[in-house]
């Protein structure tokens, strides 16, 4: 795992001072357009160029099961993993048409799916049948976690060599929600009952049940929270790990990122603890319905482009997104200057 020590690329300062020039010379009063300024700003230092654009999008969707999910922590059993998957290669779920919609590229790689899949669409990097339970020790090994995160890597090297303005990570596997709140709150220090969400659906006696399993969990691995790849290797999953991975991997190649929801901000929270400098590579695309993300949204700074009570996951909360980016750079470089427009600016 040694690839992870690479630094991040740093943003291009002089780009970014470029694009906020040409932002107060365009023809409305400086911060009108409010965040979208902000984002065209960022993507012209993130891209390198005065005029920025998100016209090739890259979406890899990674799915895995969870031990955990023995504890009976979602409303839905773990065979509904694998179904996804086949949804998702068939072009039948929300974010396949939402890749359709916005044109991007999609993809699916399975990193541990507890049911093996054959389907020549799927990428296959399978780490193992699942993680073990997380309640009982470790989710997995130190060299499952290390083939995860290459997975990861790989993903974001696949769309860096295809040429894409922007990477998504989307994920699929049942009881991930539990994973994701136990790396919340081994992180954050945040109370459980605090960073727990119904997930899938949960009713009330299930989320108290839910609450006491991820006690257990995080008493079980108190003593390693100290360590980011830790916590991930102890409470994470396989698909958290690949994400983590690619978050990373983008941000060396100097690939913008737009983060999904409650699931792929545990792994943006995993990433930067791993580096810091990650964390300027990623945009947060939507504030989730689960509880626990207002705590990473705190962490990374950032305010969210969209609030819509949005908690599906798959990277779908980010592809909706994608259109703001993409009007946030068709503003920035479409809009005429008052020189051009012949209108006076402010005294």
């Amino acid at each position: 795992m040694e690839w992870l020590n690479t630094p991040a690329q740093a943003p291009n300062a002089a780009m970014s001072a470029a694009a906020r020039t040409r932002q107060a010379q365009l023809t409305k009063p400086v911060g009108a357009l409010g965040d979208l300024e902000a984002v065209a700003i960022r993507l012209a230092g993130l891209q390198g160029r005065e005029q920025p654009a998100v016209d090739k999008v890259q979406i890899s969707v990674f799915a895995a099961d969870h031990g955990v999910a023995e504890e009976g922590v979602s409303a839905f059993p773990q065979a509904v993993t694998a179904q996804m998957v086949h949804n998702f290669l068939n072009g039948g779920a929300a974010i396949s048409v939402l890749a359709r919609a916005l044109g991007a590229t999609l993809e699916i790689v399975d990193v541990g799916v507890k049911t093996p899949i054959t389907h020549p669409k799927l990428i296959s990097q399978r780490v193992g049948d699942g993680t073990a339970n997380s309640a009982l020790g470790a989710a997995m090994t130190r060299p499952q976690l290390s083939l995860a995160l290459q997975a990861g890597a790989d993903a974001a090297e696949r769309a860096h060599t295809a040429n894409a303005a922007l990477f998504i990570g989307g994920e699929m596997g049942i009881a991930n929600t539990t994973a994701a709140t136990a790396i919340y709150c081994a992180l954050l220090d945040v109370a459980i009952l605090e960073a727990t969400g119904p997930g899938t659906g949960l009713d009330r006696d299930g989320m108290v049940h839910k609450v006491n399993v991820i006690r257990r969990i995080l008493n079980q691995h108190r003593s390693h929270f100290d360590d980011p790849l830790e916590v991930l290797r102890r409470v994470g999953g396989f698909e958290i790990a690949a994400l983590t991975g690619a978050y990373i991997r983008a941000a060396q190649l100097g690939l913008p990122v737009l983060v999904d929801g409650f699931i792929s901000t545990a792994a943006a929270l995993i990433a930067i603890h791993v580096q810091a400098a990650v964390a300027d590579w990623l945009f947060l695309s939507h504030t989730s319905a689960e509880p626990g993300h207002f705590f990473a949204i705190a962490e990374l700074k950032q305010r969210p482009l969209l609030d819509l009570n949005l908690r599906l996951g798959e990277g779908s909360g980010a592809a909706i997104a994608v259109p703001l980016l993409r009007l946030a750079c068709t503003l920035h470089n479409q809009m005429a200057t008052f020189a051009e427009a012949a209108i006076a600016g402010k005294l």
